[in-house]
């Protein structure tokens, strides 16, 4: 069990993919101060390597000092792009599972969110510092009030490719890429029984059928408890067009289940991304009129 952060507490910026300056999260800084909370900036911030944050020694020294410090009481991915699967399979991850704390990341970062929720430990997809500055305030509070342990819920409105229904589940997801690109590894992780939500940005169309054609031949669409699709961003396509959408790609792949299935729903690389904790129990409501998703406390019905 997390346990929840209290004003004071230290809380770590990390940069486990691409490089980013210390200007770029310096709006971030001024937010969790302003939640009360002190932030330790790591040597991966300024650093570069190539497009990386620092080499993979660098990156993965600052990921492990981060999860083994028993003052740093939360982890904030600075920002995503790519590297965080070099490093992955070199983290030792004894003290954490022994103390574990908030990790806080989405898109590259979806590989470690994974990894984490492997180990039976939850972890937060949310906004990450490099965004903060274009982040609605729901996403920013939804991040707080899930790093200091406040009740949440969310409602998202009706979609056309919406299939009603009610489920209960942990929840696990990410970025679809890193799903595809995790599957098979250290990181993978069972879908059964769970709410697994989906997110990507700048792929092509085809790609995407592509990602969503190996899910279900993997078998990790099957058993799902439901299926929430959030931002699917930017997506490209090819001289000759692909001849559907990213939803209509999910949906057309998701059409032969009958668990509950919402789209639209605001998480993913748009200002409106709100936190989702990986791991955690929650129940999925979609109806004509929309979708609410609510955590589930330990010992409620």
């Amino acid at each position: 069990m997390i346990t929840p952060l209290q004003p004071g507490d230290k809380v770590a910026i990390i940069a486990t993919a691409r490089l980013i300056s210390h200007q770029d999260i310096a709006a971030a800084i001024e937010v969790l101060q302003s939640w009360g909370l002190e932030v330790e900036v790591g040597p991966t911030v300024g650093a570069q390597y190539g497009v990386f944050a620092g080499d993979d020694a660098l990156r993965l020294q600052d990921l492990q000092q981060a999860l083994d410090r028993p003052d740093i009481k939360a982890i904030i991915c600075a920002r995503g792009g790519y590297g965080t699967t070099r490093i992955l399979d070199q983290v030792d991850f004894s003290r954490f599972e022994k103390s574990p704390k908030w990790v806080v990341g989405f898109s590259d970062i979806t590989s470690l969110l994974c990894h984490i929720h492997s180990l039976g430990i939850q972890s937060v997809h949310g906004i990450m510092p490099l965004l903060f500055p274009k982040g609605t305030e729901a996403a920013l509070d939804s991040l707080r009030r899930v790093l200091f342990g406040e009740e949440l819920s969310y409602n998202a409105p009706a979609h056309p490719f919406n299939r009603a229904g009610s489920s209960e589940g942990e929840l696990i997801g990410g970025n679809l890429a890193l799903l595809h690109n995790v599957s098979g590894t250290r990181s993978d992780f069972s879908t059964k029984g769970k709410i697994l939500f989906l997110e990507d940005v700048d792929e092509y169309l085809y790609s995407v059928d592509r990602m969503m054609v190996h899910l279900v031949r993997a078998g990790k669409l099957n058993d799902l408890a439901g299926l929430i699709v959030g931002h699917f961003s930017d997506m490209k396509d090819n001289a000759i067009p692909f001849g559907k959408d990213a939803y209509e790609i999910i949906a057309e792949h998701s059409g032969k289940f009958d668990y509950p299935v919402c789209f639209g729903f605001p998480t993913g690389h748009e200002p409106d991304n709100l936190a989702l904790v990986c791991g955690r129990k929650a129940r999925l409501e979609v109806t004509q009129q929309g979708t609410r998703l609510t955590y589930i406390q330990a010992g409620q019905a």
